[in-house]
């Protein structure tokens, strides 16, 4: 599997850290102590600039063109309106913007946390790192309470915040749950309340970004729901029959797979889908993340059985497909179809089409 971890061709190392442990990459620095933000951006080789400057395009039109090749002049004409950002210590293009596209440093992002942490040193950055040419950064910060579903079952709490060079997508910062036990990512779906905050790229972006800390309430708020739904699930069992059928439903890719289900119509079922189901299916039978007493046999493992194959086992290009995907892609998709399915089993005792 693509990692896309950024290389940097003048440093000759890979734009990651992590905190005593390695990424599954095993590209990066490894740090034993918590680091300050400051030491965050240079350990994880994000200590560069970015530049927005004026795009040219070659003026082929230029009557005087053979002499400007001649002389070795390039003759060119600035394209209106548009600009080239670059990243100004390897003066690697990263992406083409428009004239109010406002550039967020990646210091400034950082600055995000720094809002939020303040003077609260239980508030750790565990990872950070930059993808493509380091046109995209991200960055988790560890929360110091847990999620508790049952005596042992814990769930750390981090902030991921990714922001890009690039021209596409907003700055994001989201609250990501995350079992100790498999890494599973355990959206926060309650209700349709986002678990996340998006700052387009304006003029007014930093300052926003200085307000960010908002996240911090709808933190709090979500892992107190989140603790006691997800205990509440733990109690309530569910059998072979049931998750199989939950798991088909949540999995869907379109109507039309879930009107084949409804009609019992399974002949018209695509293999590759089918293969999904199954390794869905497998994952919440076997992985050791599903065989404790929180999870075996229960609704809350039948939930985590659908989040935890995005996190788990499906094969993913590269790091950066799979963060999209989780965050706010198929995988945030599935896994809301699988938590509004919980919740009507929780009600009903039985799987439904929703």
């Amino acid at each position: 599997m693509a990692h896309n971890i950024n290389y940097n061709p003048v440093t000759k190392k890979h734009s990651f850290f992590s905190v005593k442990e390695k990424a599954w990459h095993n590209f990066g620095k490894i740090v034993t102590e918590y680091p300050t933000s400051a030491e965050a951006i240079q350990y994880a080789g994000l200590d560069y600039q970015v530049e927005k400057r004026p795009l040219f395009s070659l003026d082929n039109t230029n009557a005087d063109l053979y002499e400007a090749i001649t002389n070795d002049i390039e003759p060119t004409i600035q394209v209106p309106n548009y600009f080239a950002t670059i990243r100004s210590d390897t003066e690697q293009v990263l992406g083409v913007v428009g004239r109010d596209y406002q550039i967020v440093q990646n210091k400034d992002a950082f600055s995000f946390f720094d809002s939020i942490v303040g003077n609260d040193k239980s508030i750790k950055y565990e990872t950070a790192g930059a993808l493509g040419n380091g046109e995209r950064i991200f960055i988790t910060a560890k929360l110091p309470e847990y999620i508790r579903v049952g005596r042992d079952d814990l769930i750390e709490q981090y902030i991921f915040l990714t922001t890009s060079h690039d021209g596409y997508g907003s700055i994001t910062a989201a609250f990501t749950p995350v079992r100790i036990v498999c890494q599973n990512t355990l959206n926060a779906a309650l209700n349709t309340r986002q678990n996340s905050i998006k700052i387009r790229h304006t003029a007014s972006a930093n300052d926003r970004l200085k307000q960010a800390h908002q996240l911090m309430g709808i933190t709090n708020q979500l892992a107190d729901e989140m603790e006691q739904l997800y205990n509440h699930w733990a109690k309530i069992r569910i059998n072979d029959k049931e998750v199989f059928k939950l798991i088909q439903i949540a999995m869907a890719p379109a109507k039309e797979t879930l009107i084949s289900l409804k009609d019992e119509k399974f002949h018209q079922l695509s293999s590759h889908y089918m293969n999904i189901v199954q390794d869905v299916f497998d994952y919440a039978q076997s992985a050791p993340s599903q065989q404790e007493p929180t999870t075996k046999g229960t609704l809350f493992g039948a939930y985590n059985a659908v989040t935890g194959y995005f996190q788990n086992v499906r094969n993913f290009k590269n790091e950066e497909l799979k963060l999209k995907s989780i965050l706010y892609g198929t995988g945030m998709q599935r896994a809301q179809t699988a938590f509004d399915l919980c919740r009507n089993f929780e009600r009903t005792q039985q799987v439904y089409l929703c």
